[in-house]
């Protein structure tokens, strides 16, 4: 029983791709990472040269440069929250100002061969401040921390809210004071916290790093509830922030520091030096000798497998053959469902479920002999994903959701068959479960159908959307009919007593469809916090590595069990799989 049968999966490209398939669809996918890059090099840049260079005069490394010394020289910088406020402008006092990234940076990166969740305050954009939108990153970058058990870095160099638009990011159930409240929550859970304070650290800022198990702080750093510029008479008293709450008074005075070291290098190899402390990673045993192994077919493949028109379907097994070591793959319950692909794999040789949707045409259980579209849920399908889910859950594996779905089943043969109890009995299996869960959003994310597969309001613990990725509740041009629809027949042809009338109808489905189609840009739902980021194709492996050993690096905060007493055989055995 303890026998995982991985079955090889998927096929060289040539044999279902022409030549001209893939060179359209490369073409089609180089151009959106090429956006992607660019955006990404836009934030990274925070508000330019000039402002990176004034953090150097000072003798500090900018937010950025504090994570590249910080993680390990092998390790990739996994960033979440990159587009959060990406687009929009905050009033300055009558100048208007962009936050890149809300002015934070949150990222996974390998510290002494442990995966941490990094949170830097970006001194290139006002000085760390808050804006809009960054505690809430903060917070998720904190909750990622929490719900995986490893540690949590604050490299904190923040000179508190950004005044002008405070009353955005003050008040409110995820305002600010949330921060404290998650520090609190990390360290009930007994989550590693450790805090580096590089410079200015005012009101929530000074709060921030003290509930830290350990506290560094350089001999520019100050923590403060206000800083000498709100205190009465401070200019004849000549009192400075740094004098209130330096080093010499947190470490040696009051006992919020711990150790003050001359600079941020010094700083950075000190953090490194805790986190060292920390227990080791259980991946390498949870791997059970079985190493890595890339997969057969090349990720870099990916990039080639999805058509540029939506509405063309792509085999998804070919996808997850491009995702898991060895391109090998245990597949469950393959002949029911046939709509979702359920089964087990190992990526970066550890395991994790999978699940998928079924694109194109598949048969009609209910009516032999005819086929209904793919990439919708049916009730075996439901069926079959809640008890996969729910024996993941069991076992203690993590799971990955990979997303391309149009909605539920709809009509009356559907409702006759239950579908509403079908779908609420997987969103109370997906509600409850412990595993970490991982989402990607391979392209169509629409209605009921994205909160039923793990979409972000069931707390995976990241959801990732691709360049191709649309989050809607129904595509534009659904969503036209629905709106139009008193004024359309049967066959959804408008109904008119006028040409004048008939042209009024056509614009407004076309505006409307227009708008819609603009709203399902990943980069919109990236900057309203709707998605934590978005990814190449062909990054997707390398995330999903990431991701899974740092599901299996904390021990003992939460079940797994060995393969000998999976769930999974029970059902291969009921469903005759084994």
């Amino acid at each position: 029983m303890a026998h995982v049968p991985l079955n090889p999966i998927g096929n060289e490209r040539d044999t279902f791709l022409d030549e001209q398939e893939v060179e359209r669809n490369g073409a089609f996918i180089a151009e959106l990472k090429a956006t992607l890059t660019a955006r990404r090099d836009e934030v990274a840049a925070g508000w330019g040269e000039k402002y990176q260079q004034r953090v150097h005069a000072k003798d500090k490394l900018t937010a950025r440069e504090r994570v590249e010394l910080l993680k390990d020289d092998a390790s990739d910088i996994f960033e979440v929250g990159t587009f959060v406020n990406y687009g929009r402008k905050f009033d300055a006092g009558g100048k208007e100002l962009a936050s890149p990234g809300a002015g934070v940076v949150t990222c996974f990166i390998k510290v002494e061969g442990r995966w941490v969740v990094a949170i830097a305050n970006d001194n290139t954009v006002a000085s760390g401040s808050w804006w809009p939108e960054t505690s809430e990153k903060i917070q998720r970058a904190q909750q990622m921390a929490l719900r995986l058990g490893i540690p949590a870095i604050y490299l904190v160099d923040c000179s508190g809210l950004f005044l002008p638009e405070q009353s955005k990011s003050f008040p409110g159930a995820t305002g600010a004071g949330h921060i404290f409240k998650m520090n609190a929550l990390l360290s009930d859970k007994g989550v590693p916290q450790i805090a580096g304070v590089f410079g200015d650290c005012i009101a929530g800022g000074g709060y921030m790093p003290i509930i830290s198990d350990r506290v560094f702080m350089t001999e520019q750093a100050y923590m403060v509830i206000a800083g000498a510029a709100l205190i009465k008479g401070a200019k004849s008293q000549k009192l400075t922030s740094l004098g209130i709450g330096g080093p010499e008074v947190h470490v040696h005075q009051s006992g919020c520091a711990d150790v003050r070291v001359p600079d941020d290098e010094h700083c950075i190899a000190a953090i490194r030096a805790e986190v060292a402390k920390t227990a080791s990673s259980a991946a390498e045993y949870r791997r059970g000798g079985v190493a890595s192994a890339q997969p057969r077919y090349e990720s870099t493949e990916l990039n080639e497998l999805f058509p540029s028109d939506h509405r063309t379907y792509y085999d998804v097994r070919e996808v997850i053959a491009r995702l898991v070591d060895r391109s090998t793959f245990w597949e469950l319950m393959p002949d029911k469902g046939k709509d979702m692909i359920t089964g087990v794999a190992r990526i970066n040789g550890l395991y994790c479920g999978i699940i998928a949707n079924v694109q194109g045409p598949i048969n009609d259980p209910n009516n032999p002999g005819k086929v209904r579209p793919g990439g919708i849920l049916y009730r075996d399908g439901i069926a079959k994903i809640s008890e996969f889910s729910r024996s993941c859950n069991s076992d203690g594996i993590p799971i990955v959701w990979l997303q391309d779905i149009s909605g539920f089943d709809i009509g009356t043969d559907a409702e006759a068959r239950g579908l509403l109890g079908y779908g609420s009995n997987l969103i109370y299996s997906n509600s409850t479960n412990d595993v970490p869960m991982f989402t990607i959003l391979l392209r169509k994310a629409s209605g009921a159908g994205y909160y039923a597969m793990a979409g972000l309001p069931y707390d995976p613990v990241v959801q990732l959307s691709t360049t191709i990725a649309r989050q809607s509740v129904m595509e534009g041009r659904t969503l036209a009919i629905a709106a139009f629809n008193t004024k359309l027949d049967d066959n959804f042809e408008i109904v008119a007593n006028s040409d004048e009338e008939r042209d009024a109808i056509a614009k407004g489905m076309a505006a409307t469809e227009k708008r819609i189609e603009g709203d399902m840009c990943p980069y919109k739902a990236a900057s309203q916090r709707d998605t934590d980021d978005i990814i190449s194709p062909d990054e997707i492996r390398p995330w999903l590595s990431c991701l899974i050993e740092a599901s299996y690096q904390a021990q003992s905060n939460r079940r797994v069990k060995n393969s000998r007493i999976w769930s999974m055989h029970d059902i291969a055995a009921l469903h005759g799989d084994a």
